[in-house]
């Protein structure tokens, strides 16, 4: 009885006939097919997500940086051939930050310019190609976005276009200097609270 027990079992052929591969395959194929799509667009929109929250945060320490130096300073957006670049401005003479004064260096650059496109591959300042002749950068007739030594600011909305076509936007609300960043939803036609 002893002697039976150690025979090994009786088995079929060992290996893998071309059918079992070449089935293998095609399921691992198509497992791919509906995988990788669904993960690159979540990668897209979280993207297009994070450079938002970027913008937001840049704009909260730009608020921040304002009310420490009790000075006034100002996000300047400026559209180039490759994209929008993002600059910090401080005021140099008192009046606020204004175009004029940047142009004559009385207003200085104190940080080296941004490129969105550049910290997140495939996002851009800017809107869907179907929403001719509007801006993205939207800070009443300026392309500075001011913050004060009161930590109010200038108010508006600044639109970012993900690579998958997501839209977003960050509002800043002037009287507190608050941003809030919210996502397009198309099949609803709003915009909603990104958390």
């Amino acid at each position: 009885m002893l002697a039976d027990r150690a025979q090994p079992l009786a088995r079929g052929p060992h290996g893998f006939t071309i059918l079992d591969l070449v089935f293998s395959c095609a399921a691992l194929c198509v497992m791919c097919a509906v995988v990788i799509p669904q993960t690159l667009s979540t990668i897209e929109r979280s993207r297009g997500f994070a450079a938002a929250r970027y913008l937001a945060s840049r704009m909260a320490l730009a608020r921040a940086q304002a009310v420490s130096r009790s000075t006034t300073l100002a996000l300047r957006f400026v559209a180039g051939p490759s994209g929008v670049t993002i600059s910090v401005i401080q005021d140099g003479n008192g009046n606020g930050v204004r175009a004029r004064d940047i142009d004559l260096q009385i207003d200085r650059q104190i940080d080296a310019p941004v490129m969105l496109g550049e910290l997140f591959p495939g996002v851009e300042i800017g809107l869907p190609p179907q929403t001719p002749g509007s801006d993205p950068v939207q800070f009443g007739v300026s392309n500075l976005l001011s913050f004060t030594s009161h930590g109010t600011a200038s108010s508006g909305s600044l639109y970012i276009l993900g690579g998958d076509g997501t839209q977003w936007v960050v509002r800043v609300l002037g009287a507190t200097g608050r941003t809030r960043v919210l996502r397009y939803v198309p099949a609803s036609n709003e915009w909603v609270y990104a958390s």
